[in-house]
């Protein structure tokens, strides 16, 4: 499988809020793939296929990814920054970023006080977000002339092989978005009319989603995201959330949702009819666009297929190119095949 696609959906910059850096490229894609395009105020991207119209199935995949905006240029010319999303400061220790202003994308590093210098109790304190400065190499009153408050702050790294993996920046989660355009290109003859939506603002509350299933008002909801992968050194297995490279992972909840339960197995049984490696995921804390599709509507059954992810939400996230390929199947499977409907919990009392 080629995953050029991926890698420029990566490589792209585009923080929650300021989605401007990717969404060309999405809707060339979704158009591509045979999509009716258009938008909303909240900066998503609808893409439109109809299909045997048994359903309404919306996809969500949200193109947001973790950064920062500008808050403070002081008057030395270093830049402080307000958090678009959640980050261990751990990760932010000797990192690349660029800084989009409005005439050019400037690159800078994130830096703070060198261990050399601080006290033996300063030593000891666990490094906050707060503690961190962006240093773009320049005089004050350049920076000052070049940078506004408000312009966004992405990290600089590019996608790149690792053994049978993939490793960068932001594939949480623009793996949803590369799953949702390669099933499309694969699926054919739907049986569900296919709302395609490439969502804004999730890593800062679902947002995005929320005013797109208002308008879409679908029969199913399926998210399309990453999972925890902590098949690491100093995990237990009872911990692990799901494994790299043991399939596309089928949600039963989160912290966010409980996946319809029909669904699921609607789900598992194309990956058996397939023969697509997946796993079974319940991840504690955390969630996907899947909430706000299911807050938005009773009748709107919600599921996520999700990919293992290593080393969540820093530039080093790892996925296995299989679980990747397997997602894709799982997707198209259920999407030319099932009829989607009947996914309603009520019973008679």
């Amino acid at each position: 499988m080629n995953f050029k696609l991926l890698k420029d959906l990566c490589e792209s910059h585009a923080v929650s809020g300021r989605e401007e850096g990717i969404r060309a490229l999405i809707r060339r894609e979704l158009l591509a793939a045979g999509c009716k395009v258009s938008g909303d105020a909240m900066g998503n991207l609808i893409g439109v296929r109809k299909g045997k119209g048994k359903a309404k199935v919306m996809l969500a995949a949200h193109m947001d990814e973790i950064g920062f905006l500008v808050s403070h240029v002081d008057k030395t010319g270093f830049i402080r920054f307000q958090p678009l999303g959640g980050f261990d400061p751990r990760t932010l220790m000797s990192q690349r970023v660029y800084v989009h202003t409005a005439t050019k994308r400037l690159l800078g590093v994130m830096g703070t006080r060198p261990v050399h210098v601080l006290s033996e109790e300063e030593a000891k304190k666990a490094l906050k977000v707060t503690d961190y400065f962006v240093d773009v190499g320049l005089p004050a009153k350049q920076v000052e002339k070049l940078v506004d408050i408000g312009d966004p702050v992405t990290m600089a790294r590019d996608l790149t092989d690792m053994g049978n993996c993939l490793t960068g920046k932001a594939l949480d989660n623009r793996v949803g978005v590369w799953l949702m355009i390669e099933a499309l290109r694969r699926v054919k003859n739907a049986a569900v009319d296919i709302y395609a939506v490439a969502t804004t603002q999730e890593e800062v509350g679902i947002r995005g989603a929320m005013a797109a299933a208002r308008d879409v008002r679908p029969d199913v909801g399926i998210a399309l995201d990453i999972t925890i992968a902590s098949d690491i050194p100093g995990s237990d297995a009872k911990d692990y959330i799901s494994k790299l490279g043991d399939g596309v992972a089928i949600k039963i909840m989160d912290g966010l949702s409980i996946s319809n339960p029909k669904l699921v197995q609607e789900l598992r049984r194309a990956a058996k009819r397939k023969k697509i490696k997946h796993q079974m995921e319940i991840l504690p804390r955390g969630g996907t666009d899947a909430g706000a599709m299911q807050r938005v509507t009773g009748h709107c059954a919600v599921a996520t297929i999700s990919v293992p992810l290593r080393y969540v939400h820093s530039t080093v996230e790892t996925v296995h190119k299989k679980d990747l390929e397997g997602a894709v199947g799982l997707l198209a499977a259920y999407l030319q095949t099932t009829a989607g409907t009947g996914y309603g919990l009520g019973d008679k009392l």
